[in-house]
């Protein structure tokens, strides 16, 4: 969340506003050196590249607010939550790359910033760097992890993080299935949901929705940003003055940064990115080989996958996008961005049949649906009754969830529970049938590697 408060920052800077709105905003920005003595640092790529971290800001929340929001507890002098943001040199894509807070890390040596005694490398979970040495081992942590150059440090706390959001008229945020977490009290049905700033807190501290934990959480946080992108571009916040500084002002309040970074730098990015939307921004996970890998004496950590790690931050020292290329003007047709689902459609069976007597219907109804990952079983059949209207949707209510999603690929259709049918989900054309649409798993994690999606694919539809 601190981290989407952070992103803001680099969005609301991209409006086309003029010098006098912008004077005066970053003086309220606390500055701090991450930069300070740091030697045999990586050679530096393309493009910029900021590091974005969130600290623990529970001690500056009075007690009614920490009790509506439950954030008891002491607070954590460490980074709540850390991503890597890279805006492509001809600053038309901004790719975001989420690193685990608790990844396997190795310290380098170092002294500590209060007492000055010196510490030897050694490991840690990610999120500890910066208690044992502040923004300044944060960034040669990460950039030792990385061989990513660091340009700006951006730190973010969430004291006003959501008078912000309340600033912009809320974010809405679009889910698949039921949200629940009683540690935070977040409770969302499926749909579409405008936060409130308060709301917006519990959707991205929330770690206890599903099993993917704090990776789930990860996820959410990078919707959020896309989602907040949208708002900031589409909901004239960037070009209307009065509420740009508004939000602005709210929002920098809260923020501590190089000394590197200011009001120049925010105006020199909107003149580059006035044309910025969701689509330009795509959003990545580190790749995981071992989620619970255990060191003595700091428990379970999470082990990256060395190569796919090494491939993925390879890609933005050399400016190139993370997300596949999508057809566009003059590559073929665009094809439309695919609805999140709660179950992934290749974990699905299909068997599908015309219940009609046009030709043909069967197989191209079973061939639409394994375009978009569905596992049919590529031997469409003819029904019993050849008169179906609308397409009929026949599953066992034990794959229930499953059957929600083969419906989200059929607009239109009927779910109909059959008691002991199994776990193919069969499908029966009806002459009302018209197209498939693509879907895909809301929980990247679920096939076991997150793969690089665009913000337009994972905010509400238009």
């Amino acid at each position: 969340m601190r981290i989407a408060a952070g992103m803001s920052l680099l969005v609301l800077g991209s409006g086309a506003v003029g010098h006098a709105v912008m004077t005066g905003l970053d003086t309220g920005i606390e500055r701090v050196d991450p930069f300070k003595d740091m030697k045999n640092r990586p050679q530096a790529g393309h493009g910029l590249n900021f590091l974005l971290v969130g600290t623990d800001g529970r001690d500056k929340l009075d007690p009614q607010e920490k009790h509506e929001y439950r954030l008891g507890g002491a607070p954590c002098h460490c980074t709540d939550t850390i991503m890597l943001v890279h805006l492509s040199a001809d600053r038309e894509r901004a790719s975001v790359v989420s690193l685990p807070r608790d990844s396997y890390a190795e310290l380098p040596a170092h002294r500590d910033p209060v007492t000055g005694r010196p510490h030897r490398p050694h490991p840690v979970k990610l999120n500890a760097a910066y208690a044992e040495g502040g923004p300044n081992l944060t960034v040669r942590t990460v950039e030792n992890m990385t061989r990513v150059k660091i340009d700006h440090y951006l730190e973010v706390d969430f004291t006003s993080f959501m008078k912000t959001v309340d600033a912009m008229g809320g974010v809405e945020i679009c889910t698949a299935r039921a949200l629940r977490d009683q540690n935070t009290g977040l409770d969302l049905r499926p749909g579409s949901h405008r936060l409130t700033g308060g709301q917006a807190l519990r959707y991205v501290r929330s770690r206890h929705v599903d099993g993917a934990s704090d990776l789930g959480r990860m996820q959410r946080q990078q919707r959020f940003v896309a989602a907040l992108i949208k708002q900031a571009t589409g909901g004239g916040v960037l070009l209307n003055p009065v509420k740009f500084k508004e939000v602005s002002s709210t929002l920098l309040g809260s923020v501590r940064a190089d000394r590197g970074f200011g009001s120049e730098q925010m105006l020199a990015l909107g003149q580059a990115m006035r044309d910025f939307t969701p689509a330009s921004s795509e959003f990545a996970s580190v790749p995981v080989g071992n989620p619970s890998y255990r060191v003595k004496g700091i428990g379970s950590t999470v082990k990256w996958d060395g190569p796919k790690a090494a491939r993925l931050f390879e890609s933005l020292r050399q400016d190139r996008p993370l997300a596949p290329a999508r057809p566009g003007p003059g590559g073929g047709r665009q094809r439309p961005a695919a609805v999140p689902v709660d179950v992934p459609p290749q974990q699905i069976r299909v068997q599908v049949e015309n219940g009609t007597r046009i030709d043909g219907l069967g197989g191209r109804v079973d061939e639409a649906l394994r375009a978009t990952g569905f596992d049919t079983t590529r031997a469409p059949g003819n029904a019993a009754s050849r008169d179906v209207r609308r397409t009929v949707i026949a599953y066992d209510p034990r794959w229930d969830r499953s059957a929600r999603t083969v419906a989200a690929a059929l607009p239109g259709s009927e779910l109909r529970a059959v008691a002991g049918q199994g776990r193919t989900v069969l499908v029966t054309a009806g002459s009302e049938y018209r197209k498939v649409v693509p879907v895909r798993g809301e929980d990247p994690y679920q096939d076991g590697e997150a793969q690089a999606v665009t913000g337009d694919q994972v905010v509400c539809g238009p």
